[in-house]
């Protein structure tokens, strides 16, 4: 027998217990994905009990057995199933008590760790939740907010997740923002306790809770309990209306269309309660014919629902290219007004003029949006409230863009697009694919008779992002007062102002200027003429272009209407988050921060000295060296950061130098922010083949071109070494072409695995981030057994702290023989880490 009953966060910890994870239970492996999913619905949920404080949201059961220890005084209890969101809604607590501890007041600490985290006054049973024995020291460490918090592995990485996330909702504005959430955590996180008596097969409970197999969808689920409730019409609705509608949507198409529908009355519902939200709506029809007619209301919304998914259907020729172009963009939120824009229109209440228009400020709000940093931020929760927000007085096009221009929506202005143009790093931001269309869409507004295939293009750094000697020099010319080239270049590389596209990428690369010009000037694209006129690219014609850019942006995509005034400023919400979740044992330089957010190192350095920030002690000078005007906001504290950092593992040179290998650059700064990366699993092609000189031989002629020949044979050495041991070397589809040392395909049991990326810009990278998630290398002792196996080699020293990203070293090192058996040999040790059966 069982005793199931529902529970919370709070009832569940208070009061003397002990929840032990059995030492066979898997480690914590909780990922950025599950993390984030989490994470919004404990935001969304903390907005709503404001108006509903009664509110839940359920988040799965916990099936608990009683520990063969069981004591009197303490209840314990053996975690059989939900072990991983038990661990997490822990870190999470420990999370909220030190940002509150910190922010607020100093008794959180204690009031949250008696409450919820330790048993005070129970020594032999301190710790509520026992994590399994791999992850005791991460997780004590998070609970005593040791220095070594926050480090690199599993645990560590979801501490500074939630800290992250909680130094960017924190509102000075709004003071009981971070409480919401905890009580949210503590009492709106509804989970069913299964807790089996003593002498119960636990794992049979287990089994029965997650029995496997083909599952019915929600559309599934809907359609039978719509023709449930047509006991003498089914047949007849069922051809005349729902196979067709089958016919025009696929079966996601179908959940999606329905959950669109409810989205349309209420704006916070979640696509997987798509069923119980239509199931209760319907509920309160008691007819067929009420039935029949929702069906056939859902045929005419599905209709819509093919036209806005294959725009080429479209008749109108403006809104055919609208609707070609959201589409482009690729986000879901969007679906729910571009439903009711059609609707509009079919329902006569909206012209084709006008709902084209409509859709042309939403892409101009995503363009806007992405150009001045702020490409994610609360945009799902923004398009999703649309249809019920907008004001219904106005024309549909006027109501869109007024809903868009209020409140917090970082709908730029005309004002702050100018400046961001100059100073945001816009490769770093957004999709890759997303910033490729704003140029290609550019390109298309100087309106060219002679069109360029977009599918031949990639996005160019006129500027490299590896400047050569030539480079060097002639950026030099351009520094300012006590401006070192490394903070110039980067405040200058990912800007607009610096990019093009081509068709030449890998042939360009680090060319010098009059190289790249000469090949920019037979090009037919007018993006790349502009800079062929140019006799040199530094700071002052970075700068010029990117004011052309933006004046053209402007013309060609229109901002908001004059109630949003100039909000935009410096998003140092951005920086925020980033800081929160460097590692332990790392710091990075006022510089990188600068060139993340599109500031100045000085307003960095200002920004930290006058404002609360997370890990603010982290943040050096570029060489490594406290700033000598640095100062705790509090001013009792005298001791020396470096002290502080020390403790963290930042090892100093000598003069109190910061080691350079522990340093976050700004490209690591943009995967700790958060800012959407480029996926490189999806663009896997093929294996080399000798046989054609087509994509799959292009990274040996990119290789040959851009590096020497002792460099180019060392690579190739390497790759012949790999395939010699069983591994497959993967091409990708860029304008660089990369090469993924595969060690496992997609079609493994365990799914595709590779140790390293090669780059022929110059760059071996170790893809920590992507093995975190890849069996075995997700437990974080292989991981760390290779970063230290990799360190062996001359040249090489990469951090602990980067465990969770993906640092690399130059290609310079295989030149040596003895660095390229080695690497050899420990990719060796991989291969055969990767492909060896698991128990």
């Amino acid at each position: 027998m069982v005793a199931a009953h529902e529970t919370t966060l709070r009832e569940l910890l208070e009061g003397a217990k002990q929840y032990r994870v059995p030492l066979y239970q898997r480690t914590y492996s909780w990922t950025d994905s599950q993390l984030g999913r989490l994470w919004e619905d404990i935001r969304k949920l903390a907005e709503e009990r404001v108006e509903q404080p009664s509110l839940t949201h359920f988040i799965g059961s916990l099936v608990l057995a009683p520990s063969p220890t069981h004591g009197p005084s303490v209840s314990e209890f053996l975690v059989v199933d939900g072990q991983q969101r038990l661990t997490t809604l822990s870190i999470l607590l420990c999370a909220i008590r030190d940002h509150r501890a910190e922010h607020e007041n100093p008794d959180h600490r204690d009031r949250i760790d008696q409450e919820y985290l330790i048993n005070k006054y129970k020594p032999a049973h301190r710790l509520k939740l026992v994590p399994t024995q791999a992850d005791r020291a991460a997780y004590e460490a998070c609970l005593g907010a040791t220095p070594q918090a926050g480090g690199s592995d599993q645990v560590g990485a979801a501490y500074r997740f939630f800290a992250a996330q909680l130094a960017a909702v924190d509102d000075q504005d709004e003071p009981m923002d971070i409480e919401r959430i905890e009580d949210a955590v503590i009492s709106g996180m509804a989970l069913v306790s299964v807790v089996a008596h003593t002498g119960d097969n636990v794992y049979r409970i287990f089994e029965s809770l997650n029995n496997t197999g083909l599952k019915l969808t929600q559309a599934d689920l809907l359609r039978n309990y719509l023709f449930m409730r047509l006991p003498t019409r089914g047949e007849a609705v069922y051809d005349s209306l729902w196979f067709p509608l089958q016919k025009q949507l696929d079966s996601g198409e179908l959940e999606q269309l329905f959950w669109l529908d409810l989205v349309h009355r209420n704006p916070e519902v979640k696509q997987t309660d798509t069923y119980t939200g239509q199931q209760t709506r319907l509920n309160g029809l008691h007819t067929e014919a009420e039935i029949e007619a929702e069906v056939r209301r859902f045929c005419r919304l599905g209709a819509l629902l093919r036209i806005i998914l294959h725009p080429e259907e479209e008749h109108d020729l403006e809104v055919r290219r609208r609707l070609a172009r959201l589409n482009a963009w690729d986000t879901t939120t969007v679906l729910p007004l571009l439903l009711h824009l059609l609707d509009r229109r079919k329902e006569g209440t909206a012209t084709s003029e006008q709902i084209a228009s409509a859709m042309l400020h939403v892409e101009s709000y995503f363009i806007r949006r992405l150009l001045v940093g702020r490409a994610t931020a609360s945009i799902n929760r923004i398009l999703l409230r649309v249809v019920t927000d907008m004001r219904k007085d106005l024309p549909v096009d006027e109501a869109v863009r007024s809903y868009l221009s209020v409140g917090r929506k970082h709908y730029a202005t005309d004002a702050r697009l100018r400046e961001a143009v100059r100073s945001i790093p816009f490769y770093l931001n957004g999709r890759a694919t997303q910033r490729k269309l704003v140029l290609q869409w550019l390109e298309e507004s100087y309106g060219s008779k002679e069109p360029v295939s977009p599918g031949t293009l990639t996005i160019e750094h006129v500027m490299p992002q590896s400047p050569t000697a030539e480079w060097r020099q002639m950026l030099s010319e351009d520094l300012q007062g006590e401006e070192s080239f490394a903070e110039a270049h980067e405040a200058l590389v990912h800007t607009l102002g610096n990019l093009t596209l081509t068709g030449y990428n890998a042939e360009l690369s680090n060319s010098s200027f009059l190289v790249k010009r000469a090949q920019l000037g037979k090009s037919g694209i007018s993006l790349n003429r502009e800079i062929a006129d140019q006799k040199r690219w530094g700071r002052p014609e970075i700068h010029a272009r990117a004011d052309a850019l933006a004046e053209r942006i402007i013309a060609t995509w229109p901002g908001p209407t004059e109630e949003a005034g100039n909000r935009s400023e410096v998003p140092w919400d951005v920086m925020n988050k980033a800081l929160a979740a460097l590692p332990a044992g790392s710091w990075t330089a006022y510089g990188d921060l600068a060139a993340l957010i599109g500031s100045h190192p000085v307003s960095v350095g200002a920004r930290l000295g006058n404002h609360s920030a997370p890990n603010a002690h982290r943040v050096l000078q570029a060489e490594g060296a406290v700033a000598p005007n640095f100062r705790w906001l509090d001013p009792s504290r005298k001791d020396d950061p470096r002290d502080l950092l020390r403790e963290e593992g930042v090892e100093f040179d000598k003069y109190g130098r910061a080691s350079q290998a522990q340093r976050i650059g700004v490209e690591e700064l943009a995967q700790l922010a958060g800012m959407p990366q480029q996926d490189g699993s999806s663009q896997l092609l093929r294996p080399r083949s000798r046989h054609n000189n087509s994509l799959d031989d292009r990274f040996i002629e990119q290789l040959t071109d851009l590096q020497d020949a002792q460099v180019a044979n060392g690579t190739v050495a390497v790759l012949e070494a790999w395939a010699a041991m069983g591994g497959v070397p993967l091409y990708g589809s860029g304008g660089e072409t990369s090469c993924f040392l595969m060690a496992r395909g997609k079609d493994h049991e365990l799914g595709n695995i590779w140790p390293a990326t090669i780059y022929p810009s110059g760059k071996f990278e170790i893809v920590f981030q992507h093995l975190s998630i890849r069996p075995p290398f997700d437990d974080i002792a292989l991981r760390e057994q290779f970063r230290q196996r990799l360190n062996e080699l001359p040249g090489v020293k990469i951090a602990a702290a980067k465990l969770g990203l993906r640092p690399g070293f130059s290609l310079d090192v295989l030149v040596n023989a003895q660095a390229r058996e080695t690497l050899i040999e420990h990719l060796r040790w991989f291969y055969g880490q990767a492909v060896q059966p698991q128990s």
